[in-house]
This record gives structure tokens, sequence and C-alpha cells, in this order.
């Protein structure tokens, strides 16, 4: 899955950037009294504006397609995402390179331009969804629940909003570790966890092992403006033999190759579940170690099927599909919303690792010159 190939960025890191994104028009647009046959989909930025989400749905079903990018059917609970979005509205759906980047996204947008191939919806990273939004690559649209989304949550032109994401958490095989489980960062340093503990890929690339190294900063001192407590610790871990440098997947802790993996909660809660029966994995967000990132949203400025392109972001930031991601271990931007509301699926919601508080954040000239150090130090950490 190569969506975890793409440096996160936190929801407060994109604050400043947001009034540079666009106006602050409101999604409660007073309705088009326009026919849906006469409204040019491409250009409507709410439901409201295109003659309400009636009008939507009979335009969307008449487009009858949509195409999608770089949406694994395991990440995030994807596949049951599309399924569930096709068999309620009767849409087909084309998902194409499945396996792909954020950078890959965009680049399709470009490569794909004015084709029937070209995707209508995109699910980036936020350092992408800045990028996308730079080079106007997306077309502007309010969800209904767009009041809802966290004002730093979302371009105020409508143009991304983030739509699931998660902590840095620490997964562990308790049948290993049964009597003294890892409580902390630190305790991972502990002659127990020798050859033990593994990142979810290289911080100097892997969005979940940066903001491991960062949360291990906030856990031993450090902060937003100083990650070097982060690298330290790593450089610790290593010359301890506990840090392996095998890419965590369910198969490798299936064979026991780690017993510990640092990385994003919904990733670690979903493979506890892929792989039991066979390993007891639990999972827990340290509670002096909060990094959180998400993913955003955006629709093609060409879509070729614009209609059903603003039907599919409405149905994703419904209670169903806020659910559905929910169900799928990732935390959906409208969770809290939806608590509040009583339409979150509390089951699901007992699945997450337990976070308490309001995480901080980086800002965007903290975050770069985190990633700075990283890239210049970790490849003498790691060796």
């Amino acid at each position: 899955m190569n969506k975890k190939a793409v440096l996160g960025a936190s929801l407060g890191t994109l604050s400043l950037f947001l009034a540079a994104c666009g106006s602050s028009s409101s999604s409660s647009s007073s309705g088009s009294a326009t026919t849906a046959a006469s409204v040019n989909w491409s250009s409507v930025t709410s439901a409201s504006a295109g003659g309400g989400f009636n009008a939507l749905v009979a335009a969307a079903k008449k487009e009858g397609h949509l195409n999608v990018v770089a949406l694994p059917p395991g990440w995030a609970n994807y596949g049951e995402l599309i399924s569930s979005f096709q068999q309620k509205y009767g849409i087909k759906i084309t998902s194409e390179n499945p396996n792909g980047s954020s950078a890959e996204e965009l680049a399709a947008l470009t490569s794909e331009k004015g084709t029937s191939k070209e995707p209508d919806v995109v699910d980036v990273g936020p350092s992408f969804a800045l990028l996308g939004a730079q080079k106007n690559l997306f077309a502007p649209y309010k969800v209904q629940a767009w009041n809802q989304i966290p004002t730093d949550a979302k371009a105020a032109s409508g143009d991304w909003y983030f739509d699931y994401g998660g902590y840095i958490s620490i997964g562990y095989n308790a049948g290993t570790f049964g009597a003294n489980p890892p409580t902390s960062f630190a305790s991972l340093l502990q002659p127990q966890y020798k050859g033990a503990v593994a990142l979810d890929g290289n911080p100097t690339s892997a969005g979940a092992a940066f903001g491991a190294v960062y949360a291990a900063a906030l856990a031993n001192g450090g902060s937003f403006s100083n990650i070097q407590p982060g690298l330290t610790y790593f450089q610790q871990l290593a010359k301890a033999g506990n840090y392996v440098p095998v890419q965590s997947s369910p198969a490798v802790i299936e064979s026991g190759q780690i017993k510990v993996n640092i990385d994003w909660d919904y990733l670690n809660a979903a493979y506890a579940a892929t792989v039991k029966g066979k390993v007891n994995w639990k999972v827990f967000v340290p509670s002096n170690a909060k990094y959180a990132s998400y993913y955003a949203q955006a629709i093609s400025a060409n879509a070729p099927d614009p209609a059903a392109a603003r039907l599919w972001e409405e149905y994703l930031y419904s209670p169903a599909g806020q659910n559905l991601w929910l169900k799928g271990f990732a935390r959906p931007i409208l969770l809290p919303a939806m608590q509040a509301a009583g339409t979150a699926n509390t089951s699901y919601v007992k699945l997450l690792p337990a976070v308490t508080g309001e995480p901080t954040f980086p800002t965007p000239a903290e975050l770069s010159q985190a990633q700075s150090l990283v890239a210049s130090q970790w490849p003498n950490i790691a060796g």
C-alpha cells in the first residue's frame, strides 16, 4: 500500500495555509432554480447550488460512472466503501492503480486530462492537497456536512478537505510480552525487546515512520520545534539492537519477525484483526507522544463524471460513509460531530485505541526543519 510512502502533515500544520487556498463562501448557498438537466455540474460548488441533493443524485445516476485512483481495498475499508456506493446508487466505479501514491494521483490528473480515464476524485496526503490546489487541479465543492468539518481540516475554498486519519501507536505481540508489555517509547529500550521493534517504512520517505520519530521526540523531552530527541531515541534503540529494519505487515507479525510495530493506530488495529487467532496483537497510543495525520479528498477540476464525483464526496461525508471508514479502524474527520449527534457506530469506536485530550501540531516551519534533520541523520542511525 504505497499510500504509506507519503509524508503526512497534521491538521494544525496546515492551518496557516488555508487563507491562501481560496474564498470562504458557504456551502449553504441558495439552491438553483434550474433543472438538473441544465446544470453544469463541473462548476457546481454545493448540492444546493445545483438544485438540491436529489438533483445531484439524478445527474450522477445518469452519468452512471466514477473513476477513482490509488484506493487499496484493504486500506481504511475502501473496498466496502466502493462496493456500498455502487450498490446504493447503481454507479459503476473504475478503480485504477489501487496501490498508487499521492504523487501518482496528481500525475494522473495531468497525464489523463481531458480523457474518460482521468480520475474524478483523489485521496491524497496533506502536502499533495496543497500542491494540487496550487496547481489548480481541483474543483471547489462543499459537501452538505461542510460546517461540521473543522476549520483547520479544510481549504476555505472547498478545494480539499480532510477525510480520515489516525495517531502514531505502538502495537505488540501480547503473547510474547504478556507479563511485561510495553507501556511507552522508553520501555522499548529494555533488553527484552532486542530485535523486536519495527517501523512502517523509512522516516525519510514514509509518513508513518516519520511520525514515529516525531512521537518519540515528544516522549523524550522534545517538541515539534525539536525533533532531535526522537532521532537520538532511535539511535539508542538501534545501538541496543532492538530496532530491526523490517517493513511491517500482517505476514511479518504472524511469522514473528517483528514483535513490536510503531505505526498509525488504524493500521496496527487492522493488523490485530487480520492476525486474530494466530497472534494476540495489542495496540495503544502513548499518552505523552500524540502525533496525528489525516488524508484529504478533492474533486478533479476536469472530472469526466462531475456529478458522480460530487455524489461520491457526499457519500463519504455522510454517516454511512464515515462509519465505514471507522469500521476500517480509521478515525473519520466527522467522528466528534457524529459522537455528539449519536450517529457514530459505537461498536466500531470501541475498536480504536483510546486517546484522551487534544494533540498538538507542528507549524509548517517546524515540520520542514524536522524533515531536513531526519533526512540528514537517519542514514547514520539506521546503518
